[in-house]
Formats: structure tokens, C-alpha cells, sequence
């Protein structure tokens, strides 16, 4: 039995050095539990999940403050993958949504993807790697990996189940606004630059096939419009001023088109997910018509949202020499 033992052994240290461990010493960590939120990248305020996080225990202690390492398929979230939102466990900032988790089979829990400026990236203590951790208090979370092609994305943030905490979608303090206007990359990009807002998506909604392709939908007749879905903290943007954002930023008096792209999937639209937020949007339409726009944009229940394919995705953050396809027009007063 002893070549056993020593063939699991080194698998497992095998596993350490290309996962989360950290080559790094331990001590000479800061002890506090709860510090304040500094900015996030752009300027962006951190989002938290509500109220004070429990004291870490001694375990938790060794992998964020100590960057410890906990051993491969015993953390609690590596195989999980419910929908909802992952935090720091020492500070409570949001770092990772469940769509990005994935099953990579190393035995940490593994996303493709952050909350934009949730996660800092420094060189590893060991020269080779680079850790990744909470931007909002510096707990260590793991390792980020590139180069794997495990997801389109190419990307694996190696994360210790120890450094995070899981909040169920149903329970999360975040909210969803969903936006049809034209080319949804457009859209998109001003929707990235809002403070409050945690994600954005490009995708469908409003049709009657199930995940279509962009090629499917440019054909005119899946019913779907290019839609965005925009994950945001009440706490810090109302549904409100995206609304407004979104009258704004493309010319919702045109039916079925925007400038020279012409269909129906770039009508203009407005997906609600509850009553507050239909009232919002007719009451701004409303606004609008009051100053004489012809608005034609339609409001309507939030269907089922596709996702577009990962090339379409924060499509001017990847080529930054094309020109945006929307510019925002003030429509309304200001307060």
C-alpha cells in the first residue's frame, strides 16, 4: 500500500501548485476583520452584502489573512453551483456571480469572470503565480489562471471555498433591469459605466425560440430584440435613473430599428420584472411624450433572457478603436 500513498501525496501537492495555494509565508497579515470600503476600479463605490460579517474563525484566518490554502474537494462551495451571488467572507463585498462559476474538476471553486473592480490581481510571493484578492479589504481569495481554455472566456479564478460566502438569488440585495435599444453593444457600454451597476449583460428576450444564436436572431424571425440585462445595487443607482439612462442613450421614438440597423430585433423595449418597475418606465414615457416625442418604445413583462454568445459581450472594452453606436441625448429635466 505505500506506493498508494505516495502516488495520492503527490497528486495532491501536484494539485496545490497549480491551484490556489500560496507560496507565500504565513504571519504578517493584518488582523482586522472589517475594514472601510475604498473605491473600486472607475471609481465605482464597493457593493456589500447588508449588515456586519461574523468574526473569522481560526480556519478562515489561515486562508484570507494568512494565505493559507484549503486542501482540493473539502471546501464547502466547489461543487455547487446554485444561482446567486458570491462575497468576501471577511468584508462582504461582492466579488463573483454564479453565472461565472464553472466546473473545472481541481477542486476549488472556479469563475471565468469578477464583478468588475471586485478582485486585485499582485504577482505571488512564489515568482510564478498571480493572486487575486478582495480589492475592497485585501483577504486573499487564490489564484487567477489563464491559458487553460476551460471556457471561452479562457480565464480561472481559483478561489478558496474559505475566503467566500454565498448569498441564494432569492435572498441576494441586488436587483435586475432589462433594456431593448438598438445594438445591444451600445447598450451596453454606457449601462458599464454606471455607478451601481454590478454587471451587464448582452442578450435576447421577447421571442418565441429557445437560446438563440445572434445568427438566428439577425434573421428578423425569432421575435427576440437585442436586450441587456443589467444587474445593479438599489442601494446605490435607482431603477429610475437607468430608465432615464436608457431613454437617453438611444432614440426610443423609432419602431423597429436605430439609426442604420434596421428588424425587429432592434426595436426599442422596455422587459419589466415587477410592478414598480412598469410604472417607472410609463411614467417616464409619459415625460417624454409630454414634450412632444412620438415615443414608440413598448413595455412589456420580462421574458426569458438569453445570453449572446461571450464574443458579443463587453464588445468596446475588447475593441476600444471602434466608435460607439449610441451617444446620450439629454431628454429630460434635471433636477
Amino acid at each position: 500500500m505505500m506506493p498508494v500513498r505516495v502516488f495520492v501525496t503527490g497528486m495532491l501537492l501536484a494539485m496545490l501548485g497549480a491551484g490556489c495555494g500560496s507560496g507565500s509565508p504565513a504571519g504578517g497579515a493584518p488582523s482586522v476583520i472589517k475594514v472601510p470600503p475604498v473605491p473600486a476600479e472607475g471609481g465605482k463605490a464597493v457593493s456589500t452584502l447588508p449588515g456586519r460579517m461574523l468574526p473569522l474563525t481560526d480556519a478562515e484566518k489561515h486562508v484570507i489573512l494568512d494565505k493559507g490554502t484549503e486542501a482540493p474537494f473539502t471546501g464547502k462551495y466547489w461543487n455547487t453551483f446554485e444561482r446567486g451571488v458570491y462575497a468576501c467572507r471577511q468584508c462582504g463585498a461582492l466579488l463573483y456571480f454564479s453565472k461565472d462559476k464553472f466546473e473545472s474538476h481541481c477542486g476549488w471553486p472556479s469563475f471565468d469572470d469578477e464583478i468588475p473592480g471586485a478582485v486585485r490581481r499582485q504577482p505571488d510571493a512564489d515568482g510564478r503565480r498571480t493572486e487575486i484578492l478582495c480589492a475592497n479589504c485585501g483577504g486573499h481569495l487564490g489564484h487567477v489562471f489563464t491559458g487553460e481554455k476551460q471556457t471561452e472566456k479562457d480565464t480561472r479564478h481559483c478561489v478558496n471555498s474559505a475566503s467566500i460566502v454565498f448569498t441564494p438569488e432569492s435572498e441576494w440585495p441586488l436587483q435586475k433591469a432589462y433594456f431593448a435599444g438598438g445594438c445591444f453593444w451600445g447598450v451596453e457600454h454606457y449601462f458599464r459605466q454606471e455607478k451601481g451597476v454590478l454587471s451587464v449583460t448582452s442578450g435576447f428576450m421577447g421571442g418565441h425560440t429557445q437560446k438563440p444564436t445572434y445568427k438566428e436572431v439577425c434573421t428578423d424571425k425569432t421575435g427576440h430584440a437585442e436586450t441587456v440585462e443589467v444587474v445593479f445595487d438599489p442601494a446605490k443607482a435607482s431603477y429610475e435613473a437607468l430608465a432615464r439612462l436608457f431613454f437617453e442613450i438611444h432614440d426610443p421614438t423609432e419602431v423597429n430599428r436605430q439609426g442604420p440597423d434596421e428588424g425587429t430585433q432592434y426595436r426599442s423595449a422596455v422587459f419589466y420584472v415587477n410592478e414598480a418597475q412598469k410604472q417607472t418606465a410609463e411614467k417616464l414615457i409619459a415625460l417624454l411624450r409630454a414634450k412632444g416625442l412620438k415615443v414608440a418604445a413598448e413595455v412589456t413583462s420580462a421574458g426569458t433572457f438569453w445570453p449572446a454568445e461571450e464574443y458579443h459581450q463587453a464588445y468596446f472594452t475588447k475593441h476600444p478603436e471602434r466608435n460607439a453606436c449610441h451617444a446620450r441625448v439629454p431628454r429630460f429635466d434635471r433636477p
